[in-house]
This record gives C-alpha cells, structure tokens and sequence, in this order.
C-alpha cells in the first residue's frame, strides 16, 4: 500500500508504565493516543510491551495472541479507525508453534483500522549486571528481516528497542524518512546509551528517529529509562518525555530531510567494503 507524501506530517510517540493486565494497559493508553490525535499527530507510536509488561517473563507467553486476533489486536484497530491515525502498537506476542515462546511483533494499521505492516523483533536482549539478568531468547523467537512500510511522511523503518544497537539492519530500509524504536530500554542501559545510539541512527540514516518508550518502575520492580524522543536527521531533539505517561508530538519535515542530504550528501558516498 502506497500513500500520498505530505511535505510535513506530525508524529506523536507515546510513553507508558505498564502492568501485567492486558486491560489495564489499553485502558491507560486509549486516552493518550486520542490525546496525541487531537494534537494533530497524524502517527502514533506506542512502545514495546505497552500491552502487557509482566511480573515474570512468561507473562506474555500466556497473553499471546494468534496472528490477526486477540485483545491488542482489536484494539489497535479499532482505535486506529476510530482516531483515523496511522497507529504502530510497539510490540504484541504472536503465538508460535512452540508453546513456551512467542514472536515480539510491532504491528501497522492504517486510519481505516487495517493491518499493513508487522515486524518481528529481530535482535533479542540479553544483559547481566548484578540483579538484573535478561534473556530475551528464552521467551521469544527472534523474526528474519526487517521490514518497512509507505505512509504520508514517506517511508518508515520499523524496528524495536536492542535492535537500535544494530546499524546494519537500518542500512537496509533505503530512503526512509523515518525510523520507529518501540522501546523498553533498562534504567542502566539508557542512562549510558540511549541518546547516543538514537542520535547515531538518524545522522547516520539521515532522516528522523521516532522513538516511545516504557519509562519508570513497574509493578515488578523493573525501572525502565522512558525518554521518548523524537530526533531529525541532523540529530537533533525536536521534543522527549523523561520519566513517566505522556504524550510527545512533533513534525516530519521533507524539507529538512533533504536540506541534510543536500547539504551533506553522505548516503550517496557509502562504499562497500
């Protein structure tokens, strides 16, 4: 599906704290992405787990979902028709045929409620300092490739959290006005990395970088970093939430996508190796 490119087109990215209950979750959200909408956002980003964040890893096994129905599912779609937004649910778990795992997709539905776009997080966290242990891989298959879609700001890359640390997989979305990072980061791990590695993504890409985040301590006692952050392609912040729900918006402009890459044509000297 092809859509009309807008010189400007205003994305919103939304920040959460969420639970272990399904329906809490999109009760708490729905009024945000409608709150995103009356700003004018005409895409709104929600971010990784915004559905269900667990006590326990496995919670999102058992509050898996079959590809193309469940709660998340029918909710992203409908809210998507009922706001006429262009909406990205960070990420929901898609059963697989193994029953103790689930894909971690990033799902695309268009302003009349369709699904065009699903991504399945490719790169799979693993960290270890301390208390804080993770791996990601014992409750998820990884997906195969990336994938990207047209929208009225152009093309956008899909992506989610630990895949920021992977430039490769960015190379291979061309001419992207814009790349979504649905997120969870650590509380440890963002405080050292998360700016740098958005800011390097966009300068890099030369385009903006829309990321929505979980951000502060959950009902199991995990921090996450939140900073939800839209950056442009010169790699600098057009507007970021810290900590705690919230709402930012911001304008994709094509024109300063291609003042960057007039001005420093950088993506048309790139040599293989």
């Amino acid at each position: 599906m092809t859509a009309a490119k807008n010189s400007k087109m205003r994305v919103a990215a939304v920040q959460m704290v969420s639970g272990g209950d399904v329906r809490a979750n999109l009760a708490a959200v729905e009024p945000l992405i409608a709150a995103a909408a009356a700003q004018g956002a005409s895409l709104v980003l929600l971010p990784e787990y915004f559905g269900i964040f667990g006590e326990r890893a496995t919670d999102k096994v058992d509050a898996r979902e079959v590809d193309s129905h469940g709660p998340q599912q029918d909710f992203l779609s409908r809210v998507a028709r009922e706001q006429r937004v262009w909406l990205i649910g960070g990420t929901v778990p898609i059963a697989i045929a193994d029953p103790t795992r689930v894909r971690s997709a990033s799902l695309v539905f268009d302003p009349q409620g369709r699904r065009i776009a699903r991504y399945d997080k490719i790169h799979l966290f693993a960290f270890s300092q301390g208390s804080e242990q993770y791996d990601e891989a014992k409750t998820i298959e990884p997906g195969l490739s990336g994938v990207s879609f047209d929208s009225p700001c152009g093309r956008v890359g899909l992506s989610v959290c630990y895949d920021l640390r992977f430039p490769e997989l960015y190379r291979g979305y061309r001419d992207v006005s814009l790349i979504v990072v649905p997120s969870a980061f650590t509380a440890v791990t963002g405080a050292a990395h998360w700016h740098v590695l958005l800011k390097a993504r966009a300068i890099e890409n030369q385009c903006y970088v829309l990321a929505a985040a979980q951000g502060g301590t959950h009902a199991n006692g995990r921090r996450t970093y939140g900073h939800s952050v839209l950056i442009d392609p010169w790699g600098v912040i057009v507007a970021e939430l810290a900590d705690g729900e919230g709402v930012i918006v911001g304008d994709i402009d094509d024109a300063q996508i291609a003042r960057v890459r007039r001005e420093l044509p950088a993506l048309s000297h790139r040599r293989l190796a």
